[in-house]
């Protein structure tokens, strides 16, 4: 009795065992075309990380207006990407790249060459900054948004001081679109298109 009770228990552990290796077999599976799965790039949130004003200040002189973008007026925004792998393996992120616009505007073209690992499974976060400036900000205005404008009846200064006044408190869409992520996984690579908008 004794014999056949150790015999099944015996029995029982190599069942367990071969359930065990099967599971830690399947999670271990390399990356193959199948089952590599696109990861998701999600915008999560825009931050004004430094901020100086339209119009030039100065404890000695009042504000003044100027002419438009004489001191740069550099308004520096930090992009912050959720960056999720759905595989249950690791996977490299090469480079992220995306074309920021203040309304239906497009003002600039940021990217990263940053490489980092998203393990199995979890979610990244990369913090992209871009860094404007009235001088750089018109003339893109002006080459990509000039019949927009005029369309509108406003002018390009107007409209960038309406920008520049209103961005700490986010009172108008930023998007960041056209964007694109390079994902590699043991030779193969993926390249996945995203776009998001703050505030949402």
């Amino acid at each position: 009795m004794r014999k056949k009770t150790f015999i099944l228990i015996g029995f029982s552990f190599v069942i367990v065992a071969a359930m065990l290796f099967g599971c830690v077999e399947e999670k271990v599976q390399g990356p193959t075309e199948q089952n590599f799965k696109a990861p998701i790039v999600t915008l999560n949130t825009i931050e004004v990380a430094h901020y100086w004003g339209w119009w030039y200040f100065s404890s000695k002189v009042a504000p003044t207006k100027g002419k438009a973008g004489n001191y740069g007026a550099p308004l520096d925004l930090a992009f912050v990407f959720d960056i999720e792998n759905p595989n249950s393996y690791p996977v490299k992120m090469e480079n992220l790249k995306f074309t920021v616009a203040f309304e239906e505007f497009d003002l600039n073209s940021l990217n990263s060459v940053e490489t980092q690992w998203i393990p199995a499974g979890k979610t990244n976060q990369l913090r992209v900054h871009g860094m404007f400036d009235g001088r750089q900000s018109l003339m893109s205005l002006l080459v990509t948004g000039g019949f927009k404008l005029k369309a509108k009846g406003v002018g390009a200064f107007d409209q960038l001081e309406k920008w520049w006044v209103g961005a700490p408190e986010f009172a108008f869409p930023i998007h960041a679109r056209e964007g694109s992520a390079v994902f590699k996984a043991d030779g193969l690579t993926k390249v996945v298109a995203f776009s998001g908008t703050f505030p949402k």
